[in-house]
């Protein structure tokens, strides 16, 4: 099996473009918090953007020097050590490796490098959707370093190295076109497992699998199922111990995937049909399609995300159902959003529930570039019955490089995988 992989050159492009930035953002060095390497999906992973290693450590990179990598524990030295063994060519050598994230660590580490006095730019202080809408750097180690060095300028740069990441090199696009499309064979191996009288733990599993086997790491998917499911995340027998639902005639399997391979992210939005389905999904997967075209036509270099967001959410206006949730947002990193207005009063049984309020577009002055990568995932519903569908989009220099066509209509069960 053949895979893309990174070459050093891509490792010194990295480098040295994160040193071009802390030159014009006036910083003398880079301090990077990645989230967990077990987050799932939407993870805070810009540390591996600097060590194309194992996720959850904290980096730190002085413009006059190479990056530190501070570990979170010895355990990660091991991982590392048998990386070199079997040939890999590891980014950070192991005199730049710490096995601590202790307050103490970055402290001493800051200290070492001469930068107790400098002005330092951190990735980890600003929200990054959905998760961490105030940051994801934990209170303690922050206050600790704060009152460690008083003399030091730190600076939140997390939205605009986010903005300078996200157009991907060709290596880059390589492996997330290789994502896509293990993407692509676990929505393919769901289609090919649902039918009425199988269980949706069975039809999950085959998705999960046909990724596993393929050499990705795909998080766990958003997955349900019903006659008229409106729900988004887990699978309820994920979180609260019940039997998984036998599928039936009628019903639709509902389903945001994940796929992950090599530390680049993509996402497929899927909706298979069992038999016949209610006439209003097929009326929706009508907006929603025309949504997605939309996007398609409107995601050009230059145009501001904003007015892309809203250029292809048009096709909505007047069409007299309700959007449940953002219909894009950056990938590799999420970070850019569209807004959305999170009015549940559409659905039954809400009444409840405390009210929604708009969830407004995140980074949407920010410029289109080419080779940044979107998940298109517009979703349309009348009462209970509401569809998702998409995958995939990265910019390209004339036209969007669409990388999941399949996921972008209504599958149906039991039907030939065709393209």
């Amino acid at each position: 099996m053949e895979v893309p992989t990174y070459t050093t050159a891509e490792r010194d492009r990295r480098w040295n473009l994160a040193r071009s930035f802390m030159d014009s953002n006036g910083v003398d060095a880079l301090i990077v918090f990645g989230e967990h390497e077990d987050a799932g999906a939407a993870p805070v992973y810009y540390d591996t953007w600097f060590t194309n290693g194992r996720p959850g450590t904290t980096v730190i990179f002085p413009k006059a020097g190479e990056p530190v990598s501070l570990f979170p524990m010895a355990l990660f030295a091991l991982d590392h050590l048998e990386s070199s063994r079997r040939g890999d060519e590891m980014w950070i050598p192991p005199k730049n490796l710490r096995n601590s994230q202790h307050s103490s660590t970055v402290a001493n580490t800051l200290a070492e490098l001469g930068l107790a006095g400098a002005k330092i730019g951190v990735v980890g202080l600003e929200s990054y959707p959905p998760w961490h809408p105030e940051g994801s750097v934990p209170y303690p180690l922050w206050s600790n370093i704060l009152k460690l060095f008083p003399k030091i300028d730190f600076k939140p740069v997390e939205h605009a190295f986010a903005r300078l990441i996200m157009p991907q090199s060709q290596e880059e696009i390589a492996v997330v076109s290789h994502t896509a499309s293990i993407g692509d064979a676990m929505v393919r191996a769901m289609v090919a497992k649902a039918a009425a009288g199988v269980l949706e733990s069975e039809v999950y599993a085959a998705g999960m699998a046909a990724g596993y086997s393929r050499g990705a790491v795909p998080p766990a998917m958003h997955f349900w199922s019903g006659p008229d499911p409106v729900a988004t995340g887990w699978p309820q027998w994920g979180y609260r111990p019940q039997k998984p639902r036998v599928l039936q005639e009628g019903d639709v399997i509902t389903s945001e995937l994940f796929c992950n391979f090599g530390g680049r992210h993509t996402q497929h939005q899927v909706l298979i049909a069992i038999g016949k389905i209610h006439e209003d999904y097929e009326r929706a997967a009508k907006v929603v399609r025309a949504v997605y075209d939309a996007g398609l036509k409107a995601l050009r270099p230059g145009r501001k995300f904003g007015e892309f967001a809203e250029d292809m959410l048009k096709p909505t206006e007047g069409a007299g159902g309700w959007i449940m949730g953002p219909s894009v947002h950056g990938l590799n990193p999420l970070i850019a959003l569209s807004g959305f207005p999170q009015d549940l009063s559409r659905v039954s049984g809400t009444e409840a529930y405390p009210p929604g309020s708009y969830y407004p577009t995140i980074l949407g002055d920010m410029e289109i570039k080419t080779g940044m990568s979107f998940s298109f995932e517009p979703n349309y519903g009348f009462g209970r019955h509401v569809v998702h569908l998409g995958g995939t989009v990265i910019v390209g220099e004339e036209e969007p490089i669409e990388l999941n066509p399949y996921s972008a209509k209504i599958l149906r069960a039991g039907e030939e995988n065709g393209s």
